[in-house]
């Protein structure tokens, strides 16, 4: 269930919008094109007490991009208890590496095209058309 965000929240959102990585920038350029195909995209979106990179409701998808930083074991663990916190409101997260940002773009869109129609599938309680990878799921 989303719930309104508190003003301190909408502040951080609004400032890290502002200061988007490159990565987050190239990407939202992308996702934003989607919109002709159904999808609207929110970017650094508060939801619940966390803020979100990318996140499409009608989906339930959300999409990370993690840099250098989320591989250290105390950035992971916070970031699994997150994307738990996500699961149990029927939130799918994708992390995607700003390095694959940089190195491939069409595969990381070909990917993100592929979990949003399971996604949409799922949401919707039909079988998804395309079987993905279990670490997709």
């Amino acid at each position: 269930m989303q719930k309104s965000a508190d003003k301190a929240a909408i502040t951080r959102a609004r400032n890290l919008r502002e200061n988007a990585t490159n990565a987050e920038r190239r990407l939202w350029s992308e996702l934003r094109l989607l919109r002709r195909s159904g999808f609207h995209f929110r970017r650094q979106a508060p939801f619940q007490r966390y803020i979100l990179d990318f996140v499409e409701h009608s989906a339930r998808l959300v999409i990370e991009l993690d840099g250098p930083l989320h591989a250290r074991p105390e950035n992971e663990l916070r970031d699994s208890t997150r994307d738990d916190a996500l699961a149990r409101e029927n939130y799918y997260t994708l992390r995607i590496w700003n390095r694959e940002i940089d190195a491939d773009m069409n595969g990381v869109m070909e990917t993100i095209l592929r979990v949003l129609d399971a996604r949409r599938r799922a949401v919707a309680g039909v079988r998804p058309h395309i079987e993905l990878p279990q670490r997709w799921r």
